[in-house]
């Protein structure tokens, strides 16, 4: 199979056109929209809910974790769930084409979630472990099926239909938070945790319906992997498995298993699997020269996407923690759940979509995917400058203004808008024609990484509300690698081929 004929849709595999809908785009961009808008209801509904749920005292209902070890907890779900998306990308490409992938996916997430509606802590447990899974199916493999609608030299299409697909991300993550957080804080937690299964049920089903659209794209694996090569990754799988068991088994034996020593774990995984994914890349014969060369300068993309996603995972955790114990959230005399600030971040990401979506096509080819990621990074470190002085202001106990934390927001909105969707669409640009949905798990990884990372440095906190020494050191971090960026942009876009 020729990098063009996997890079466009062939002629026998023409999606169904028909009439535009949503936002002017066609039928196959609809169910694609609405698979991962249902599938993101789960993931924030989740986030909004799980350090909070963790931290909260037992005999409120939580699992009376500190904060440190909750916000472990809370980077160990994250890291997993990202380092899934490396072997669901290779069971997409190499066994059940990315359609079949999406739809078992979807169908794992849902049963994930009905286990974590059930009030123990072995379903509790065993529902992350599915989701976990599932998600990884599911998400390298819906950007797979999503890319091969634009042809590969679409830059700035490609860019805006990220940018758009996006939206769906940041309306059930508006969405998310107010329906599973009310439920969770002020009803039951399991109950919160148990709803977003009908919603990835109603996903499930459109997604089949709308599969119709969709012509033969995702139908089979790029390159179906023989039996030889599925018997050296089975038995690497469980090598793998089998290390991890003895080495979580060694810790339990000797009385010092803990969740930071998991996420620990986790974070060496991920490098490990990282350093193994881009070895495999820059090896492979089915990788052009060209291709190498765009795998190297993507490098540079993958830490500085690590970057981004540890400034991410902040929200779930630290900010959820100011919300709760330094912002003023009484209105009325109704004391909003703090999970509700999880909101505001997608609020203003649907507000300025549009903006930034116009905005690249307007600029078109004259400014670059890395100028774009650097101004991300710029935007997440801003929002960090703005959660430390907010901590300088509720110093002593007081409660603030949610003000600050709606700006900080606003900033991360900002950030994650110029990052994410950009970081998505070039790492499908840059993909070796027949590594497209392992590629999107490598960047997945980045996002492992990053939320061990993390998770692990909240632990400085012992327990307490961040200073703002913690937001300045971050947000520095940020800043010198967005600069990084920004000053080798024209070279590296030019290595990367975007």
């Amino acid at each position: 199979m020729t990098t063009d004929a996997t890079a466009r849709v062939a002629s026998d595999q023409e999606p169904e056109a028909g009439p535009r809908t949503f936002l002017g785009r066609p039928r196959w961009f609809v169910t694609l929209f609405g698979t991962d808008m249902w599938e993101r209801f789960s993931f924030y509904g989740m986030a909004a809910l799980l350090f909070l749920y963790a931290s909260e005292p037992k005999a409120d209902g939580g699992l009376g974790l500190g904060n440190s070890t909750a916000a472990a907890l809370f980077g160990v779900y994250l890291s997993t769930v990202f380092m899934a998306s490396l072997p669901g990308g290779w069971i997409g490409d190499r066994i059940l084409g990315a359609r079949r992938a999406v739809l078992y996916g979807g169908i794992v997430i849902a049963l994930g979630h009905c286990l974590m509606a059930v009030p123990t802590l072995p379903t509790f447990y065993g529902g992350l472990g599915l989701l976990a899974v599932g998600t990884g199916l599911l998400k390298p493999n819906l950007a797979t099926m999503l890319a091969a609608f634009y042809p590969r030299d679409a830059h700035a299409e490609r860019d805006a239909g990220f940018s758009i697909f996006y939206m769906s991300i940041q309306i059930s993550a508006v969405v998310a938070p107010l329906v599973t957080g009310a439920l969770g804080e002020l009803v039951d937690w399991h109950l919160g945790f148990g709803v977003a299964a009908l919603g990835m049920a109603l996903g499930v089903l459109q997604y089949v319906r709308g599969s119709a659209h969709f012509g033969h794209v995702g139908n089979e694996p790029t390159r179906r992997a023989g039996h030889d090569e599925r018997r050296r990754v089975l038995r690497g799988a469980l090598v793998i498995l089998a290390a991890v068991g003895l080495i979580l088994g060694a810790d339990a034996a000797a009385g010092t298993l803990s969740l930071r020593h998991v996420l620990m774990l986790a974070g060496l995984f991920a490098i490990g699997a990282t350093v193994a994914c881009f070895s495999y890349l820059l090896r492979s014969r089915e990788v052009t020269a060209e291709e190498r060369q765009r795998v190297r300068a993507y490098i540079w993309v993958f830490l500085a996407a690590a970057i981004f996603w540890m400034i991410f995972v902040q929200g779930g955790s630290v900010f959820s923690l100011f919300a709760k114990v330094s912002t003023d959230r009484t209105v009325g005399g109704f004391t909003i759940p703090a999970s509700w600030f999880q909101s505001a971040v997608p609020l203003f990401m649907i507000a300025v979509a549009p903006v930034f979506a116009r905005l690249w096509v307007r600029l078109g080819d004259r400014v670059g995917a890395p100028a774009k990621l650097a101004c991300g990074l710029a935007f997440m470190a801003t929002s960090l400058v703005v959660m430390a002085l907010a901590t300088v202001a509720a110093s002593g106990g007081k409660d603030v203004s949610p003000l600050w934390l709606l700006v900080a927001c606003f900033f991360q909105a900002c950030g994650e808008m110029s990052f994410a969707p950009v970081g998505m669409s070039v790492t499908t640009k840059v993909a070796p024609a027949t590594f497209i949905s392992q590629m999107i798990g490598v960047f997945w990884l980045a996002a492992a990484l990053g939320a061990g990372v993390g998770g692990q440095a909240v632990r400085f906190s012992e327990d307490n509300l961040p200073g703002p020494g913690y937001f300045l050191v971050m947000a520095g971090v940020a800043a010198v690698v967005g600069a990084a960026l920004a000053l080798a942009a024209g070279r590296l876009r030019g290595r990367l081929g975007v």
